[in-house]
């Protein structure tokens, strides 16, 4: 697979960045991965949208590079039918401090892989090894630091689940280790605004554009009343069929996740 680093395409297994680099460092960084179905790549303008919106929260500044024509020649060198491009974005290299007021231009890294659309249902766990901090203005952000999430993708791989669900601060429902949550609860879709620590997914906007969606805090006892819940991410529309070994609903796949399938 060809990967692409500040301006250079060359093999996976050469492609370098400095060791100073700060999103290797520090997790200092951005990212956006974008699916390819059948070699076309999706929502592209919702996800670079997303990543110079946070690029200026963070004070990263983005390079001139046209990333839609870097994706699409990811696409072609690597001959991507269905599959995900990623575009990680860190501050670059610098000398050791949290305040990088030396770094260097920013590190851009396109890297792709081959995958079929997720298929199957999924079976979660509530996260007990940590929460997510809706508080922090990270929680809103698609960082390179994934720490929380892969110590519960870590705590469900141990329990034999295929996900986690991340409580906040308050133990409301935020979203999944890789995914944001929407249940169907009485007819209605809900899901938890951002401010409950939900990250503002691309597929999350699409069904909430498509659909008549509450966004409101969601409590854990909802989940016993919900006839349906969803995992929303790039990658597709997942129906949570169980928590904890319970069922959601009837356990399994309901009339609005087949009706979503239109929009992925």
């Amino acid at each position: 697979m060809k990967i692409y680093v500040n301006g250079d395409w060359t093999d996976a297994v050469e492609a370098a960045v400095p060791a100073t680099d700060r999103g290797v460092a520090l997790g200092d960084g951005l990212f956006e991965t974008v699916a390819v179905r059948t070699g076309a790549l999706r929502r592209v303008n919702a996800h670079l949208a997303r990543l110079r919106s946070s690029a200026a929260d963070l004070g990263l500044e983005l390079p001139g590079d046209d990333f839609d024509a870097l994706f699409r020649e990811a696409v072609r060198l690597n001959a991507i039918d269905n599959g995900m491009v990623r575009l990680t974005l860190t501050r670059g290299a610098a000398q050791a401090g949290l305040a990088a007021a030396d770094s260097g231009p920013p590190t851009v890294i396109i890297s792709s892989v081959r995958r079929d659309p997720p298929e199957g249902l999924v079976r979660a766990i509530i996260c007990e090894t940590t929460r997510r901090n809706e508080h922090s203005p990270t929680s809103r952000l698609k960082t390179t630091n994934y720490m929380d999430n892969i110590l519960a993708a870590r705590e469900a791989a141990r329990l034999g689940a295929d996900e986690a669900l991340l409580l906040n601060t308050q133990g409301r429902l935020a979203e999944a280790t890789i995914a944001n949550v929407f249940l169907v609860t009485d007819g209605q879709i809900v899901t938890p605004p951002v401010s409950e620590g939900a990250l503002p997914g691309i597929m999350r906007a699409a069904v909430m554009a498509a659909e008549d969606v509450d966004e409101r805090p969601l409590e854990l006892k909802e989940l016993d009343r919900a006839s349906e819940a969803l995992l929303t991410n790039s990658g597709g529309i997942r129906a949570l069929v169980s928590v904890d070994g319970k069922p959601v609903g009837d356990g399994q796949a309901g009339p609005v996740y087949h009706r979503l399938q239109d929009i992925v």
